[in-house]
């Protein structure tokens, strides 16, 4: 189908932009035999420029790519076209789902002379399922003639409006698994002249002590703790007095790029045996398989980046760092798919299950690990979104349980048994670059991969980093959120979740969600079960360990207000709960430096809670609901002669706490229960005067 419309219609506002002035949100120009200017000046439908077709001979297309777009959001290919000085250019439009084409041609109504109109095909006409993942759409001259030269502009997918009720569905008895308290993790890194100061501490402490790891990335591969000294940045004396101030455990690498096991084991003794730290975690190398690495592992038969050299170097690199401290754990880099990494092919392998010969670095790393009897404790994954907008980023944290998947195969296929008591570690995660990283986008998907992660074996998520510094963008997407500009008046991207010491007007808002998940969840508490039906809407769900349970819901939608029907299986709340949210008003006090408490974490009371009930989530907006359980009740059974029994009856997973009283006015606990079912069943003595008791649910 294929709409003609009126010149002068609005964009949606979850439209994913394919071109206004520039490529916008990842897309690529492949441009097959077609002479293109993207930047032509005139004429144009918006903006300054348009893209030119100059020359469009028989079988040219005009041709965008980008990383698969799940077309269930999105309904038309949508784009403004401008006949040029002849008009009636005979073009077809096709699609692209998974890399392949559909082999659906759809003719485009031919373009008037020298005037703008919108053309409009929807998406099934295309062939494009709604399940469908596009990562291709073209404009072709797919005949024998050449056609006049014609221009495009504003060209988009048109997104479906939102629901008119989104529907949420919290399971309380379905666990998914524990909180890991690393998922909260932060970098740290050695450059960092105001690591080791009071506001530094302070933050972390508002972070609820997270996980940290050291000393930064890849300085990991060139970092001597033999040599520290360098007159800038802070050093390992500075990160133990803020991992142990702040009661955080840690990750900590080691060199294996620049130096060898001594120095690695030298360091497990500094930190743990001189300084008494028993940091846990330690990593061999940092993304050593990436030529951005350092990795002076040149004196054949070893070779730079090379998974058999790194195998064979883990030996000694385990023996000595175990020998030093044998309750630490030691963790491997590794690819997340099995041809991934594949820099050299002197050593193939063969999986066991399949068959199948790979050259990629995990499975190399692994057999040859197996065959030198020294296995990692965790294997590590970093992972960032690609800079291919926000829809696409704040939909990308859905991808960790694939990620873990492919990682525990890889594990069950090369190691069998072996490997089931490796863990899956993520040591670094961040967002895209451009804007991203300091807008409202890249907290919500802090808040989200975290979110994503609990639903995945992945026990830990260290987010890079504190701080790292600003750089300017000076060609930022004009289709992205964001408002920060540096001193030049440019956009600008910073991977840190604060600027310079932190002060509030250097928060990020990454910063305040990581604040915001201290009010969703803590280590020991239980994941459980929570869906939605609605891609937009990502609704996560804990059990607290005091039996209270913690709603997390992220609206990804950049201007619609989601009204959503929440039902709790297995859980009754009382109706008075609290809410707190981040989103754009606090987004918007920082950009006009409103008050503190504008920019911080919103508070509010909510006083509808039941096992049914509506709440409506602004866009771009993070909110969490603690929901606390109904208050017990006490009744009382038949007792022998000087004993009083009663039953407390309450929900499961709740701890109670049971209190008596002689008076009504001093009360006393003498016993507190987690049911595992909705009645304990207490016999006490009676003693000499009158004795009250109580339960209830205390935070």
């Amino acid at each position: 189908m294929v709409l003609l419309l009126p010149a002068g219609s609005a964009w949606g506002n979850d439209d994913q932009l394919i071109y206004s002035d520039r490529l916008n949100n990842g897309w690529a120009n492949w441009g097959y035999n077609m002479t293109l200017n993207f930047n032509n000046p005139s004429p144009v439908h918006s903006g300054s420029n348009c893209i030119g077709a100059l020359n469009v001979p028989a079988w040219s297309r005009l041709w965008f790519v980008h990383d698969p777009v799940g077309a269930s959001l999105y309904t038309n290919f949508t784009f403004w076209i401008h006949g040029g000085a002849s008009g009636g250019q005979q073009l077809q439009c096709l699609a692209a789902t998974n890399g392949q084409d559909t082999g659906v041609f759809v003719p485009v109504p031919a373009p008037a002379a020298n005037i703008w109109q919108q053309r409009s095909l929807s998406l099934s006409s295309l062939g494009v399922a709604t399940n469908g993942a596009i990562t291709s759409l073209y404009i072709c001259n797919w005949g024998a003639n050449t056609q006049a030269v014609f221009y495009v502009d504003d060209v988009s997918l048109t997104a479906k409006a939102p629901p008119a009720n989104v529907h949420v569905s919290v399971i309380a008895t379905q666990a998914v698994r524990t909180v890991d308290a690393r998922v909260f993790g932060v970098n740290q890194a050695a450059w960092d002249g105001n690591l080791n100061t009071p506001t530094t501490i302070s933050l972390l402490n508002e972070l609820g002590n997270p996980c940290l790891r050291w000393p930064g990335g890849s300085w990991g591969d060139i970092y001597h703790w033999t040599n520290e000294y360098r007159g800038w940045g802070s050093y390992s004396s500075d990160f133990i007095h803020v991992a142990t101030n702040t009661h955080a455990q840690a990750f900590i690498i080691v060199n294996y790029g620049s130096s060898g096991p001594d120095e690695a084991a030298y360091g497990v003794r500094m930190f743990n045996l001189t300084n008494h730290c028993n940091f846990k975690y330690w990593e061999i190398g940092n993304e050593i398989g990436g030529s951005w690495e350092t990795d002076y592992n040149t004196n054949l038969p070893f070779q730079p980046h090379d998974p058999w050299t790194y195998a064979m170097r883990f030996t000694n690199y385990y023996a000595q760092m175990k020998a030093a401290d044998p309750t630490i754990k030691i963790g491997a880099v590794a690819d997340i798919t099995e041809d991934g990494t594949a820099n050299y092919a002197n050593h193939p392998v063969v999986n066991p299950r399949t068959g199948v010969t790979h050259n990629g670095w995990t499975p190399v790393m692994l057999t040859y690990m197996r065959s030198n009897h020294v296995l990692p404790d965790f294997l590590i994954e970093h992972k960032y979104a690609p800079s291919d907008g926000d829809t696409y980023a704040l939909l990308y944290s859905s991808s960790w349980a694939a990620d873990a998947a492919s990682l525990r195969q890889m594990l069950s296929d090369y190691l069998g048994s072996a490997g089931s008591n490796i863990t899956i570690e993520a040591t670094e995660n961040g967002c895209g670059g451009d804007r991203q990283s300091v807008s409202l986008v890249g907290g919500l998907f802090y808040a989200d991969t975290i979110g994503q992660v609990l639903q995945t074996e992945i026990n830990s998520r260290v987010w890079w980093d504190m701080r790292n510094g600003q750089s300017s963008v000076t060609n930022s997407d004009n289709a992205l959120y964001g408002w920060r500009t540096d001193g030049l008046g440019y956009f600008y991207t910073d991977g840190g979740i604060v600027y310079d010491q932190g002060y509030v007007t250097n928060r990020y808002p990454t910063w305040y969600l990581g604040k915001l998940m201290t009010r969703f969840a803590a280590g020991g508490d239980q994941v459980i079960g929570a869906a939605s039906d609605y891609p937009l809407l990502s609704p996560y769900a804990v059990r607290r360990t005091s039996g209270a349970l913690s709603l997390l819901v992220i609206n990804k939608s950049s201007y619609a207000s989601l009204n959503t029907a929440i039902t709790l299986s297995g859980y009754q709340p009382l109706a008075t709960a609290t809410l707190f949210s981040y989103g754009i008003p606090q987004d918007e006090a920082a950009r006009t430096n409103g008050s503190i408490q504008a920019q911080d974490i919103a508070t509010n009371a909510f006083s509808s809670a039941a096992t049914s009930f509506s709440y409506t989530f602004p866009p771009y907006s993070a909110t969490v609901l603690n929901l606390v359980p109904s208050q017990p009740q006490l009744a009382v059974l038949p007792a022998p002669p000087a004993q009083f029994a009663f039953q407390l009856q309450g929900q499961p997973g709740v701890r109670y706490y049971l209190q008596h009283s002689s008076d009504f006015s001093n009360w006393l606990t003498f016993s507190t229960n987690t049911l595992s079912g909705s009645t304990l069943n207490i016999t006490n003595s009676v003693t000499g005067g009158a004795s009250f008791y109580r339960a209830l649910w205390l935070p």
